[in-house]
């Protein structure tokens, strides 16, 4: 079993792979925490591939949640048996964000690089509500749900992924 989940900041991916990760018992790659070093400093991306390369060649099974274009995205979603898009609403989105940031006031979150304080500020934010949903990017997920129709599973509300994973679960119950 090999999933990506891929998705809008705030839309819950990371909640989504540790849920089917425990549930399938497979390893799960957060790329948030590739990217990040402490204290919100950007990881170099030679240093990124080699941690993604690594997982990727020593798992069999997986669950990858993250966009990052740049590490191995095509790689990531050509071996996926399932591409899990949540397309949640922005407003949805900056709401959740806002949740997790209170949640983990002061914290760094689990499924984050060590040492990158949870926080919401105005650039988060503008990112959530615009910057991160660029009409290029909307057209990568158009194109990548043309390109897998067949492992393409697009969630838009809170509602249609509990149901996702009560499915996901009972799946694996049955198995």
């Amino acid at each position: 079993m090999r999933i990506a989940i891929i998705g809008y900041s705030g839309s819950g991916k990371s909640t989504l792979a540790a849920q089917l990760g425990q549930s399938y018992g497979v390893p799960v790659l957060h790329l948030d925490s590739v990217h990040w070093l402490p204290g919100w400093v950007e990881r170099a991306r030679e240093e990124e591939k080699a941690l993604v390369r690594a997982f990727l060649d020593r798992n069999e099974s997986w669950v990858i949640d993250g966009n990052y274009s740049a590490l191995y995205y095509e790689e990531r979603l050509e071996k996926a048996d399932r591409i899990i898009f949540l397309n949640f609403n922005r407003f949805v989105c900056l709401h959740r964000a806002a949740k997790r940031a209170r949640q983990y006031r002061g914290r760094t979150r689990p499924d984050m690089g060590a040492g990158c304080t949870e926080k919401m500020d105005l650039e988060f934010a503008k990112w959530i509500l615009y910057t991160g949903r660029t009409g290029r990017i909307r057209e990568r997920y158009r194109k990548l749900r043309s390109a897998y129709p067949q492992k393409f599973i697009e969630i838009r509300n809170q509602k249609a992924l509990s149901a996702f994973t009560a499915r996901a679960t009972e799946a694996k119950d049955c198995s």
